[in-house]
């Protein structure tokens, strides 16, 4: 009996271990990708013209401070985002490029081509790759891992009306309802 418990704690002190890798490599991660976006975003600002607009200062130019900025959004929906800045956005989100493909209502093939010339996407996906970095970034805030995040987005939820986050995050008004929710979540509400 007591090899088995003596055995057991040295399990659960590698699996603390190997959870503190993990969210260290998380923690990397994130970094690694605010430092590239920071990049992209500030080479996007100086090549756009954005009609007088005060543009953030070099700290505010994470993808926080970006989402912060709601001006800023609006002239970078209209004038669309290249797809180096979309890449960025879709390794720091949950969602492979099937979900985006279905997100943005266009082909696999359609982002492919996208990536091999850098193109601008249009302000209505523009729009919606920034609605997505939005819940993205509440989400990983609220659970602060990635994985704890997925799970809850791909579990019905009682309070969506036994919905799937991911699968309200088809429109506007269902990605209003999951930031709702992640709101209540972040603020002890729950149902």
């Amino acid at each position: 009996m007591e090899k088995l418990s003596y055995r057991n704690k040295d399990t659960d002190k590698k699996d603390t271990v190997q959870a503190g890798k993990r969210e260290e490599e998380n923690l990397k991660k994130e970094d690694l990708l605010n430092i590239r976006l920071s990049r992209e975003l500030k080479k996007y600002i100086n090549n756009i013209e954005f009609e007088n607009l005060l543009t953030p200062s070099e700290s505010d130019l994470t993808l926080s401070g970006f989402l912060n900025n709601k001006l800023l959004i609006v002239y970078t929906i209209r004038k669309g985002i290249p797809y180096s800045i979309f890449a960025l956005i879709k390794d720091y989100t949950p969602f492979s490029l099937t979900d985006w493909a279905e997100y943005l209502n266009i082909s696999g093939k359609s982002l492919t081509r996208y990536s091999q010339s850098d193109k601008f996407f249009k302000p209505i996906h523009t729009e919606k790759i920034i609605e997505l970095a939005e819940v993205t970034n509440l989400g990983l805030e609220v659970f602060g891992d990635d994985n704890k995040f997925k799970l809850w987005l791909e579990t019905p939820n009682y309070a969506l009306g036994n919905q799937k986050p991911f699968e309200l995050l088809k429109d506007s008004y269902g990605k209003e309802m999951v930031m709702g929710e992640l709101t209540r979540i972040d603020q002890g509400i729950l149902l």
